[in-house]
């Protein structure tokens, strides 16, 4: 299973840009609320055959990562610079940990759940999931609880995704509003970094 920071420093490169990470309880959620602000960059697209061309990265877009308490789930809504959802993919995970530095991170188990706002969703990477239960990566346990949260991952915000959406515009707003209302970004261990190298105050 593989591991990822939730300010995605692996793979996607986004250590350098603003991240904020706080508690986040309302009626819309209850969990650990963080957010990637990306303030530069060129765009990255995914291709959907419904819906096209994807925006999932690039200037001006924003990262939701959400994971509500009692879920085995980690939630990345990625907002294009216009504020509207580009598309959502939902995690399975294992567990959350905390890094030295803050900054949390979960253990990834395989199966994911991708849904756009204009209604489209698929499962993926099952077949991974099966490979690691197989290889004995996984138990049998973990691979039947992975398809479980899975199942209830399509039941509970694929049901009807325009709702989903809705809420997660809503979340993003309390979000928005706690870093106006001066939440500061996460000092993370690659922002030390930069400031012992004098690049940056």
């Amino acid at each position: 299973m593989k591991r990822k920071r939730l300010d995605r420093d692996i793979g996607w490169g986004f250590q350098y840009f603003p991240y904020y990470q706080f508690r986040l309880e309302n009626e819309d959620f209850c969990g650990l609320a963080s957010m990637i602000d990306l303030v530069s960059g060129k765009y990255m697209y995914w291709h959907d055959k419904k819906a096209g061309d994807i925006a999932v990265a690039g200037a001006g877009m924003k990262w939701l990562q959400l994971i509500p308490d009692g879920k085995s789930r980690a939630v990345t809504a990625m907002y294009k610079p216009d504020g509207a959802l580009s598309v959502c993919y939902v995690d399975v995970i294992e567990r959350v940990e905390f890094d030295p530095d803050g900054v949390a991170a979960f253990i990834d188990k395989y199966l994911d759940v991708v849904f756009t706002p204009s209604g489209e969703y698929t499962v993926q990477d099952l077949d991974e999931l099966t490979a690691a239960l197989l290889s004995g990566d996984i138990t049998k346990s973990q691979y039947d609880s992975a398809l479980k949260e899975g199942k209830e991952i399509v039941e509970e915000l694929c049901g009807d995704i325009s709702k989903t959406a809705e809420r997660l515009d809503r979340i993003l707003s309390a979000v928005n509003k706690k870093i106006e209302n001066g939440a500061e970004p996460m000092m993370t261990k690659y922002q030390k970094e930069l400031i012992e190298r004098g690049l940056i105050k």
